[in-house]
């Protein structure tokens, strides 16, 4: 069975007498330990689908069903506990706290969680060496570079070990150095810690990191996957 499975997914908003749908009669499947990238034009979906199955926002019609769960129809408060323990959101802008220290923005999710001051340190260190940023544990962001914040995003992304991380454009902001480095990283994550990854990515070189690429247009999923061009590609004459 999938770990994510989506069922004639619908969003729409009204805008006056206007009904727009960014997101129409989407069905998916993702199983646990995957990376998949989702592309298209601006507009097209990506955002809203990740944002559903990050447990941000709800459906309008439709199910999600993720490790057994129809998250389509909990209440915002146990939508937020679920969040919490499934959910880790990578942002392009990485989201950090400036007054915060690089170990105090890791920790901070931590704080929803019942465990003890020892724990949390076990916890925040070792999210911080993975990522290669332990030796910056007591920097501001203003003191690390671009790739830098982005990898201590990354470390409060995973550091309450959720089963699912959702990256909205993780790479956008960094030059192609960082970006290979982080895209590096978060293929490391699927690999060694059987994460399941979904990405929001405009460029196609960042896409080649995932196992699969599906393609949005107008709400609409219309093309798959890197899987299906590689086999082609590999097929005998």
């Amino acid at each position: 069975m999938a770990l994510i499975e989506c069922h004639n997914l619908t969003k729409e908003y009204r805008k006056g007498d206007n009904v727009i749908r960014p997101l129409d009669d989407v069905n998916l499947e993702v199983h646990e330990g995957r990376f998949l990238a989702l592309m298209g034009p601006s507009g097209s979906g990506k955002t809203t689908l990740l944002n559903l199955i990050a447990g941000i926002d709800q459906p309008t019609s439709g199910s999600l069903v993720i490790d057994g769960q129809d998250i389509a129809h909990l209440s915002r408060s146990r939508l937020a506990t679920w969040r919490s323990q499934y959910i880790g959101y990578i942002f392009q802008l990485y989201n950090l706290v400036p007054v915060l220290s690089a170990y105090e923005n890791v920790e901070l999710p931590l704080l929803l969680h019942s465990m003890s001051r020892k724990q949390r340190h076990q916890r925040v260190s070792s999210a911080l060496e993975m990522v290669g940023i332990a030796d910056r544990h007591d920097h501001y962001p203003r003191q690390l570079s671009g790739g830098q914040e982005q990898r201590v995003a990354i470390a409060r992304a995973i550091v309450t070990d959720p089963r699912i991380i959702v990256a909205d454009e993780p790479t956008g902001d960094l030059d192609k150095p960082s970006a290979n480095a982080i895209m590096e990283l978060l293929r490391r994550l699927t690999d060694e810690l059987n994460k399941t990854l979904i990405m929001v990515t405009h460029d196609p070189a960042t896409s080649r990191y995932a196992d699969q690429t599906l393609h949005l247009d107008k709400g609409r999923l219309v093309e798959a996957e890197n899987e299906l061009e590689t086999a082609t590609q590999e097929a005998p004459a």
